[in-house]
């Protein structure tokens, strides 16, 4: 997964034609750790897709203006809007993240 750093990045990230998802995280989350521990295997199911992960106390910006509130949390965008947001509080299982991934991609 290739961080995203500045908020430049992250606006020219989702202006693609194709869909990305982007996972917002912090370093001190233990629920981020907890999901870093299973998601390998689902980066790999959908490797067609571009996964950038941002944190969220270095790009706060990027994290306000999609009411991140909860971390981990999974947006997928295209074409600069953000189309479904798996919200922290659903984001603490492999089979709840594919759910997400299978109705939203």
């Amino acid at each position: 997964m290739e961080a995203i750093r500045q908020y430049d990045d992250y606006s020219k990230k989702i202006q693609g034609d194709d869909k990305i998802v982007i996972k917002f995280f912090a370093d001190w989350c233990p629920d981020c750790t907890r999901m870093n521990m299973f998601i390998d295997p689902i980066l790999e199911e959908y490797s067609h897709i571009d996964w950038y992960e941002l944190n969220r106390d270095e790009v706060p910006e990027a994290a306000d203006e999609n009411d991140v509130m909860g971390i981990p949390s999974l947006l997928v965008f295209q074409n600069g809007e953000k189309l479904a947001h798996l919200h922290s509080a659903d984001a603490k299982s492999p089979e709840s993240v594919k759910d997400f991934l299978q109705k939203s991609i």
